[in-house]
């Protein structure tokens, strides 16, 4: 089993966290998946940020959720060291408008330790993607809820997974509610936790990995899907890392 390569944050080597800059990096070489964060404005919109308090990503104050998604988008996104770029937060409608039909598209529910938020920022997610083919995007979350209220609405849905211990619990919820995959962050990823996922039907991701060494190692385990930065640089550097199947391998994942 090969990987498939997700530009994290709609790939933010390219970009500010998720901006059409970054969006347009990540589109423009070969790309299986896009990954990005939602978060639910005042009038029922999403709007792509990382972290629903607007001050951590944005040059406005606030909580995305009291805040509509025009005022959100008259802000500007900040780069990794806290300063104002040129780029706005882009909306969900935005990012649907731009995405080739062949790109996956994950998005992860954000609501800070809110978890009627993250239920509400779901269903409004679910409502927007409605008449859109739904094998082509996926809810992921920290949010259980936020998961298994994707998955009742008939969409594939993901646990991000920040903790290894009883996997067998884990994946008992996960098949009882729906849920068909959990994200396991690169540095758990190990055989015994991804043997248990993979006897219970469920399929196993896992990120941020941009480096080549460390995707060569989790490729060892079979993961559906890596979220990386960089897409595109990932997949040349690994190449001579992964041996005579190289070639095949790197292209099945990114």
């Amino acid at each position: 089993m090969f990987a498939s390569l997700y530009a994290h944050r709609l790939g933010r080597a390219y970009g500010p966290d998720s901006s059409l800059a970054a969006l347009r990096g990540s589109l423009s070489g070969p790309l299986d998946g896009l990954e990005t964060d939602v978060c639910l404005t005042a009038d029922g919109d999403l709007a792509l940020l990382h972290d629903p308090l607007l001050t951590l990503n944005t040059t406005l104050e606030g909580w995305a959720h009291e805040r509509t998604l025009t005022e959100i988008q008259r802000s500007r996104i900040r780069d990794a060291k806290g300063a104002p770029t040129e780029e706005s937060p882009v909306s969900l409608d935005e990012l649907l408008e731009r995405v080739p039909a062949d790109v996956i598209v994950q998005l992860e529910v954000k609501s800070h330790a809110d978890r009627d938020l993250a239920r509400r920022t779901a269903e409004a997610a679910c409502e927007k993607l409605r008449g859109e083919p739904r094998s082509r995007f996926e809810l992921i979350s920290f949010h259980g809820d936020a998961c298994a209220l994707a998955a009742a609405r008939g969409f594939r849905s993901r646990l991000v997974v920040w903790a290894d211990y009883a996997p067998e619990a884990l994946a008992a919820w996960a098949v009882r509610h729906g849920v068909g995959g959990v994200s396991i962050e690169h540095f758990l990823l190990a055989e015994p936790l991804v043997k248990v996922m993979r006897l219970a039907g469920l399929s196993v991701n896992t990120g941020t990995i941009n480096h080549p060494e460390l995707l060569a190692r989790v490729l060892e385990l079979g993961p559906d899907a890596v979220c990386t930065d960089r897409p595109h640089e990932l997949r040349r550097e690994a190449a001579p890392l992964l041996g005579a199947e190289s070639e095949r391998r790197v292209a099945l994942a990114v």
